[in-house]
């Protein structure tokens, strides 16, 4: 049974690049800039989910749970991430987008998540999100959760 349970994440993950579920998709991308164009009569909720990666002794936060945005105009949001290990190490976050259609309409102009975090010892870190959503949005999405997972690299590494 446990061998059975441990065989699905590598298939829940193909799952999730095929059809884009839990926002694991192509659609979200760093982008070199944006044009503003803000939808002043529009607006979305955009929720803010951060966890760790059990057995890892980091606190990761960010300084809001949510946002309220207009499509069409750049944001930024602030996360901290702190190493509470008694040693060096290097994590990176894993972004996931619900829903899952709303990952090609967030345009993110600079991210954490796309890069390694190394992190001294006792080290914490501010880490900027600049995103906007784009005005193409459908509009029945009135609410887009961005969420982040820090794992170890070498956790990461493990998992693929």
């Amino acid at each position: 049974m446990f061998a059975f349970g441990f065989a699905l994440v590598p298939l829940y993950e193909v799952v999730c690049e095929i059809t884009g579920f839990n926002g694991q998709n192509e659609g979200l991308t760093l982008v070199s800039s944006v044009e503003e164009a803000p939808v002043d009569d529009r607006v979305v909720r955009v929720e803010f989910l951060t966890s760790v990666h059990s057995g890892l002794d980091w606190s990761f936060s960010s300084e809001r749970d949510s946002i309220d945005v207009h499509p069409g105009k750049l944001y930024t949001v602030t996360f901290t991430a702190a190493n509470h290990e008694g040693r060096a190490m290097v994590g990176q976050a894993r972004p996931s987008v619900a829903p899952w259609q709303a990952a090609k309409h967030l345009r993110k102009t600079e991210c954490f998540c796309f890069d390694q975090q190394p992190m001294e010892a006792g080290e914490e870190k501010l880490m900027p999100v600049r995103f906007m959503v784009d005005p193409e949005l459908p509009d029945s999405v009135d609410t887009v959760t961005l969420s982040y997972t820090f794992f170890e690299v070498q956790d990461v590494a493990q998992a693929n």
